[in-house]
């Protein structure tokens, strides 16, 4: 509370725009250069910005998430960050939930995330799972990681809908 008025952020959960891909490459690499997410690039995001969600607090950009698709039964949520400033606001608990909601609206059967983040996977939804289950993840992303040999991260899968249509 300011004063007397109590400060209300106004905060949207948006499909990416192509004036968002600057601001979504810049915090996807800070959380890089920490060792949190996998680098992307300016074009990749372009490629698959239909896949991408953003979070907007008080008209800036506060996060973002992705979807990538492997096969019609396998995709990643991926490249989930939130900015510094906007931390602790529940931001990336709402992108995970939208994102749920699309990949429901898309009808995807199931949804994974490779994550140090496990109570927070756990309180979307998500259940811890094999490695094993996910050979393309491997094969794409994995393959390249600098620390593939020592890999701290926890599967984790959330089914959606056993039927595919």
């Amino acid at each position: 509370m300011i004063g007397n008025v109590e400060r209300v952020s106004a905060l949207q959960i948006r499909l990416a725009a192509p004036a968002d891909v600057a601001q979504i490459a810049a915090l996807v690499q800070e959380h890089a250069r920490r060792g949190d997410l996998l680098p992307r690039s300016l074009a990749d995001i372009y490629q698959a910005l239909g896949n991408w969600l953003v979070a907007e607090l008080d008209g800036e950009l506060a996060g973002c998430v992705s979807l990538l698709r492997y096969t019609s039964g396998l995709v990643e949520v991926r490249s989930l960050a939130v900015a510094d400033g906007a931390k602790g606001q529940g931001i990336g608990s709402k992108l995970v939930a939208a994102l749920i909601a699309e990949a429901r609206r898309r009808r995807i059967p199931s949804l994974f995330a490779l994550t140090r983040a496990v109570a927070f996977f756990q309180r979307a939804g998500f259940e811890i799972t094999g490695m094993d289950q996910f050979p393309e993840k491997v094969y794409h992303d994995c393959r390249q990681c600098p620390v593939r040999q020592n890999c701290d991260e926890t599967a984790m899968i959330l089914v959606l809908n056993s039927v595919i249509s």
